[in-house]
């Protein structure tokens, strides 16, 4: 009997620490100040090998192992925590996360040159993943980015991926866009093509928008900013999740995504795939696109990770390419919905006005950790590009698409392609006095990006790097659609002057433009206490090469420019003082020179250099202040940023066939200052309320002597001058914006979300060319506003949990001018509503969606 008790006894026992080890231990990780929770935050058994990330509302659940109990917690951008687990307790409620430089291992801190709270002197707001999963509905990834200070975003023509992005005044091509640590503006133009990126939203971890000079080591054209996206990477625990909306205008989206997490090998897996696709909100404007990510990462041992990352996203969508006058929208039945850029084909719609992309970037990126006070992080990217856009033909003699009579039923209707194809195939020789077109810009990119990090002191950092980068751009003219046509006769070439093209041939122009960078940069960081400084210096060669096969004979040696350098350098400082948990202040200074652009080098497409060509100068100043408390986090900016010796391009349509123009700017100067206050308090648990102000001056300093135009073939048309524009406000965005965002959770279960944004003193973009007399002053956008209100409803299916999204964008169908662009009356000189063309915003919009987890 004492034998059976034992027995019976040391059963209960050895049951009672398998419950124990069995065990699960939940809760949920947040930010210490604002209460703010973190998703992804990777959890784990600290010596036992279990590792889990946190859900999107910061929760994690994770089953101990027999002798552990210590949680270590680490999330990008905070402090790393260690929490006991205390005997018999299985929910730790909430953790808190404090911000620090030395959250994440240093070599992250350099591959994705993170500005941190507190620590780093720079302006910066965030964006993370709950915040776009709840708001982003059928919004582009840059219309995310629509409440940060400074930012104005619009989707243009209302074409899917033709939104675009101004910050400070500062157009795309002076924003850098970094995506995990690796400059994508294309090296030519400086531009950022988000139709290219269309699929970062699916991808996303979190986005950080630095104003002003940023947090980056290398030297990016970074004069506005730099919007630093993260992909996802090893830290998403085992499982997926798959996605399913809908919305209006036939909008549909699907996304899928899986994670192996850690395995007990040390390697991870993570692969996301998704489509969508819609008619678009304005007529005309119908989209497919797809995306594809993953991610592969190696542990190899303490002092060593490996990850492989790719991402693409192809697309095909139609766009509203011209800008129109008020009066004929309003003239149109169709109202603010009306395009011109469409027609019918074989009884299908048909844009006469579309792009087409795919540009998927792969990176390799290896993690060293050499000792306790060194690592080296080291990026191989490789980026390849094939696309371009279709357009009209422009025959001289032959068919003008916006003739009313090759219109189906009237002025707005759409364009008869069925009938300009009968046109064409009577043609008694078979050539083409109509096709549509395409300008192609295929290219291929690759680099490395490695930086060294040495822990001098405890107080002195030291870092240093190489950034190289070797950049093609293949661009040409080709036929895209022969509408019936046998061939189109093109003389552009004079290689082959009597070139009876087919679909897909080179017509118009072939050039090849070949961009070279080699950069070093050194940055010295001092940290004691409250006070941390850094002060950068990088250099740089830029070289450019202009190779083309159309204007020069092969024999010619002109046909092959010689290589152009500019050498560049930047030079940064800047200091953090912490005065108490509260307070901080900062300040930031930097003044950099770059290269000009690639067209303000070869101008006129012609392979004799620029001898006038000079580099951009940059001189920028900003102040800070920061406010820290439970209740409320605020941060109010002070910026100076002055430019001189600017390039940039302006398009424009002119002449008497209407046709498109551009026109290439050297030696502008501008000066863009301003103040930025922006804030996020939590009165109570359940509320929480985020707003910003922005309010900027942003002018021209100068007048110009001379200006040159060229056309759609890259011809040059000629030159005007002088240009009157000194003291004209910089136009193309608001100067001054203004949000407020309020989400509240009703229940552990429900949430709602309202945002609102202001936009005031807009200026018109204007054609610099038309400033032929002083006092011209462009026509000014009405204010306008927008309501945004969004409602989340997570409940479980089972054992999944789920989420049930519901999303209404300009809420009251407020009809607003999103672009302009101004014109003058030939006569008195005005420029007013009459006579400039805009595009319309976008109205009511909507979208539900279910996520499942799995």
């Amino acid at each position: 009997m004492k034998k059976s008790l034992l027995i019976f006894t040391l059963l209960l026992q050895f049951l009672a620490i398998g419950v124990y080890a069995q065990q699960t231990i939940k809760g949920k990780v947040i930010d210490s100040l604002t209460k703010e929770t973190l998703p992804g935050a990777v959890v784990a058994l600290k010596g036992g090998g279990v590792t889990t990330s946190t859900a999107m509302d910061g929760s994690f659940s994770i089953k101990t192992q027999e002798g552990n109990n210590v949680l270590v917690i680490s999330y990008i951008g905070y402090n790393r925590k260690e929490v006991v687990i205390p005997a018999g307790k299985t929910d730790l409620g909430f953790i808190a996360l404090t911000s620090s430089s030395n959250t994440m291992d240093e070599v992250m801190i350099i591959a994705n040159n993170v500005a941190i709270d507190r620590k780093t002197p720079v302006a910066v707001s965030t964006i993370d993943a709950v915040r776009l999963e709840e708001k982003l509905s059928n919004q582009e990834f840059v219309e995310m980015l629509k409440s940060t200070p400074g930012v104005y975003a619009t989707r243009a023509g209302g074409g899917f991926g033709d939104s675009r992005m101004n910050l400070r005044g500062f157009q795309s091509n002076n924003v850098a866009v970094m995506v995990n640590g690796v400059p994508v503006n294309d090296p030519e133009s400086g531009r950022v093509f988000w139709s290219n990126w269309s699929g970062l939203s699916e991808v996303m971890r979190s986005t950080q928008v630095q104003r002003g000079l940023g947090a980056s080591k290398v030297a990016v054209p970074s004069i506005g900013g730099t919007v630093n996206v993260m992909t996802r990477t090893t830290d998403i625990k085992k499982g997926g999740s798959i996605y399913q909306g809908f919305g209006n205008n036939d909008f549909n989206k699907t996304v899928l995504t899986y994670s192996t997490g850690l395995t007990d090998k040390n390697w991870a897996f993570t692969v996301l795939g998704s489509k969508q696709g819609g008619d678009g909100w304005a007529e005309g404007l119908a989209y497919k696109a797809y995306t594809y990510f993953f991610n592969v990462s190696k542990i190899i041992n303490e002092h060593h990770t490996l990850s492989l990352t790719g991402f693409g996203a192809p697309q095909y969508h139609s766009q509203r390419f011209d800008r129109l006058s008020i009066q004929t929208y309003r003239d149109a039945p169709q109202g603010i919905k009306y395009n011109p850029n469409w027609g019918i084909l074989n009884g299908k719609e048909k844009t006469i006005s579309g792009n087409f992309f795919h540009k998927p970037q792969f990176s390799l990126n290896h993690y060293w950790t050499i000792d306790e006070k060194s690592s080296l992080s080291t990026a191989v990217y490789y980026s390849i590009g094939r696309g371009g856009n279709e357009f009209d033909s422009n025959v001289t003699g032959g068919v003008n698409f916006d003739d009313p009579q090759y219109k189906k039923a009237g002025r707005y209707s759409p364009i008869d392609l069925d009938a300009i194809s009968k046109l064409n195939a009577a043609t008694p020789d078979g050539k083409a006095i109509a096709y549509l077109q395409s300008n192609r810009n295929d290219h291929q990119w690759y680099g490395v990006l490695s930086t060294y990090n040495r822990k001098l002191t405890d107080k002195i950092n030291l870092l240093g790097g190489l950034d190289l980068r070797s950049f093609k751009g293949v661009h040409y003219n080709s036929v895209k659609n022969l509408l019936s046509a046998d061939y189109v006769l093109d003389a552009a070439n004079i290689n082959n002057p009597i070139n009876m093209a087919k679909t897909g041939d080179k017509i118009g122009f072939y050039n090849d433009g070949l961009v070279n960078w080699e950069g070093v940069f050194v940055q010295g960081e001092y940290s004691d206490g409250p006070l941390s400084a850094f002060i950068s210096l990088a250099g740089s060669n830029t070289s450019y090469k202009r190779i083309d096969y159309f204007r020069y004979l092969s024999t010619d040696p002109l046909r092959e420019s010689s290589w152009q350098n500019f050498l560049g350098y930047q030079t940064k400082g800047g200091a953090n003082y912490n005065i108490n948990d509260q307070h901080n202040v900062f300040a930031n200074v930097g003044y950099f020179e770059k290269a000009p652009f690639f067209n303000a080098v070869f101008i006129g497409n012609q392979n004799v250099p620029n001898k006038d060509a000079v580099n951009e100068k940059i001189m920028s100043y900003e102040l800070g202040y920061g406010f820290r408390s439970k209740w409320i986090t605020a941060n109010v900016n002070l910026y100076r940023t002055g430019w001189n010796d600017r390039s940039f391009t302006r398009s424009f349509t002119g002449g008497q066939d209407g046709g498109r123009y551009f026109a290439n700017l050297l030696g502008v100067d501008a000066l863009h200052q301003g103040i930025e206050l922006d804030f996020v308090a939590k009165p109570v648990k359940s509320l929480s309320i985020n707003g910003m102000i922005s309010v900027g001056d942003w002018k021209w300093k100068n007048n110009l002597d001379k200006v040159t135009v060229f056309d759609e073939n890259q011809q040059s048309v000629g030159t005007v001058g002088p240009v009157y524009m000194k003291g004209l406000n910089v136009g193309d965005s608001p100067q001054t914006t203004a949000a407020i965002g309020v989400n509240y959770n009703v229940t552990e279960e429900l949430k709602l979300g309202m945002d609102y944004n202001y936009y005031a003193n807009f200026n018109a973009e204007f054609d610099p060319t038309t400033l032929n007399q002083e006092g011209l002053t462009p026509w000014k956008v009405p204010n306008y506003s927008l309501f945004d209100v969004n409602a989340v409803f997570r409940f479980k299916i089972g054992t999944f949990d789920a989420s049930l999204f519901g999303n209404v964008n300009n809420l009251f169908n407020v009809e607003y001018i999103s672009d302009a662009y101004a014109t003058f009356d030939r006569t008195t000189g005005l420029s007013n509503s009459g006579n400039s063309n805009v595009y319309f915003g976008t109205g009511r919009t909507f979208t539900t969606g279910l996520k499942i987890n799995f």
